[in-house]
């Protein structure tokens, strides 16, 4: 019964790769489903006649298929959207990426894009602090979450769950005065870590926790449905993670993958991510509602190459300081 079942499920499997490999141009995303849709239906609105299939899961898992894919021999997606570029990193180390000039680079910032042009950055999505409105303090400062105000009530993912996290604690473990110290402090504070963003969110929300380490689309979104929330931009400064895209080199559907890159880096794609309640990362693009000017958010730089040169030590860091597997 296992055999046939297993065969069965290959059978599908092989039946669905064929009808997304029958499509022009098949993208693979982290994104949300409701952003992933919106993100493809304005794609398709600019591009009329060009049939798009789609495969959403979170990064980790979406890596994994397509790693396996690799592995295979048959790579089906043409476009990756994924959170982060230290992802990309390795996969323009290992050959597994399109270069290609995109002609809207010109209005982004050069640290938002890969030089050659190997992948871009679609939106920023920062790292902050978020507080329920109940809370005794209000911070602005990453500090704060250390102090004795705070004792027993913070939470924060893991960087084994979320690659936000990870790029969050890679960054913060690089600034003066913070390091991992910091993550030290925070764990003798009575700080918690596990899962993702979105538990953080949920304890936050709900007064379970006063104070959460966050995305910050996530509390934005939710104080504009009412719940009792705020979002800090710490004065230190944020990280942030960018939803790059890029071509995969086994394309098989090159020109209309670069013509999903161009509407990416495109005012109307870059009005669509700002719709969506994000940071465009293009610039001259108004920012959402419940966001400061762009030119008060300071983003803390970190080195994608180094970032991805220390991913094992450094979540082995995070989970030695906080005693945690996920």
């Amino acid at each position: 019964m296992k055999k046939l079942l297993s065969s069965f499920t290959a059978l599908v499997a092989l039946g669905l790769a064929g009808v997304v490999n029958a499509a022009d141009l098949v993208v693979y995303t982290s994104q949300p489903n409701a952003d992933a849709q919106a993100t493809i239906d304005g794609f398709k609105a600019a591009n009329p006649g060009v049939d798009v299939e789609w495969v959403r899961d979170g990064t980790p898992q979406i890596m994994a298929k397509l790693n396996a894919e690799i592995a295979a021999g048959n790579p089906v997606a043409d476009i990756l959207l994924i959170a982060d570029t230290v992802t990309f990193e390795r996969m323009k180390a290992a050959g597994q990426l399109l270069a290609y000039k995109s002609p809207e680079a010109k209005n982004f910032d050069a640290s938002l894009y890969d030089a050659d042009g190997y992948y871009y950055s679609t939106k920023l999505i920062t790292t902050g602090i978020m507080y329920n409105t109940q809370a005794a303090m209000k911070p602005t400062s990453w500090a704060d979450l250390a102090k004795p105000e705070a004792k027993g009530l913070v939470t924060m993912p893991s960087p084994v769950a979320s690659g936000a996290a990870l790029i969050h604690a890679q960054t913060l473990a690089a600034v003066d005065g913070l390091g991992w110290d910091y993550y030290k402090q925070l764990k003798d504070n009575g700080a918690v870590a596990a899962g993702g963003n979105g538990g953080v969110l949920k304890a936050v929300a709900s007064g379970e926790k006063a104070y959460g380490v966050v995305v910050d689309y996530m509390p934005i979104r939710e104080k504009a449905k009412g719940a009792p929330v705020e979002f800090v931009f710490p004065k230190e400064g944020v990280s942030a993670v960018t939803e790059p895209a890029a071509i995969l080199s086994s394309t098989k559907h090159q020109d209309n993958a670069k013509k999903f890159i161009d509407y990416l880096l495109s005012e109307n794609g870059q009005k669509i991510a700002a719709g969506l309640g994000y940071i465009p990362a293009r610039n001259g693009i108004d920012l959402p509602a419940g966001y400061p000017a762009r030119d008060k958010i300071k983003v803390l730089p970190l080195n994608a190459a180094d970032a991805l040169k220390n991913s094992e030590k450094d979540v082995k860091t995070f989970s030695d300081i906080f005693g945690t597997k996920g």
